[in-house]
């Protein structure tokens, strides 16, 4: 891993937010996929939430064009597990949904922890999804068509609460762990010996000031070991 590489990746997880998040309840087109785990790495999401109705949908890695090493996806069979994940971490749930109780989508203080959740294509959220949510939001529109492709919507609605974000200072707070720091510098600057240290259940050796690896002879005789 070069130097800059290194510093690039720490200036990138430095802007990581972690209580900012999607829960994505059956989306399932690739493009609409790729879309949104792009913008979310984007606006700095550190993680995200995928419900899927079958196996045969799950995400793949080659959907996300890359974006899928920088922001993580948990995958999920039902809502509940996903939204029970969200509140354990005290984030509010904000649904896209045309209902009385809707506010425009800017109206929502995006600088308190917030989880987003996107519908399935065709039918939008579910019911209980809309049960679940704290707040409805609608973005306004003064064409015919009265929704937007579930990305394009992810897309405005993500840049909204980067903004509220940004003016708030929370982009120079750093919010990730030094552990995850750490795991992410090491998988994403050495992906080879990364993988080589799971395959062989080594722990990770430590890095020095420019990213490069520091790790004692036993460690480099037990990498080269054949297994």
């Amino acid at each position: 891993m070069s130097p800059e590489r290194f510093a690039r990746i720490n200036e990138l997880l430095d802007k990581r937010q972690l209580d900012l998040t999607v829960v994505m309840e059956n989306v399932h087109k690739n493009h609409n996929l790729s879309a949104v785990i792009r913008t979310a790495d984007a606006i700095g999401v550190h993680a995200m939430h995928a419900v899927w109705q079958s196996r045969k949908t799950k995400l793949s890695r080659s959907t996300a064009s890359g974006s899928h090493k920088w922001v993580g996806v948990q995958h999920y069979s039902e809502l509940e597990s996903a939204v029970a994940n969200v509140r354990q971490q005290g984030m509010q749930l904000i649904v896209t949904h045309l209902s009385d109780s809707a506010v425009d989508f800017r109206d929502v203080d995006y600088t308190k922890p917030t989880a987003i959740l996107l519908g399935q294509e065709k039918q939008g959220v579910s019911e209980q999804a809309l049960a679940m949510a704290d707040q409805h939001v609608m973005i306004p529109m003064l064409g015919m068509v009265q929704s937007l492709n579930v990305s394009v919507a992810a897309a405005v609605i993500l840049y909204e609460a980067q903004r509220q974000r940004e003016q708030a200072g929370l982009y120079g707070m750093p919010q990730i762990s030094e552990q995850e720091r750490y795991r992410i510098l090491f998988e994403r600057g050495h992906p080879v010996y990364a993988k080589a240290c799971q395959r062989k259940g080594l722990g990770y050796p430590q890095l020095d000031q420019t990213g490069q690896i520091i790790a004692d002879d036993n460690w480099w005789q037990a990498m080269r070991a054949a297994k």
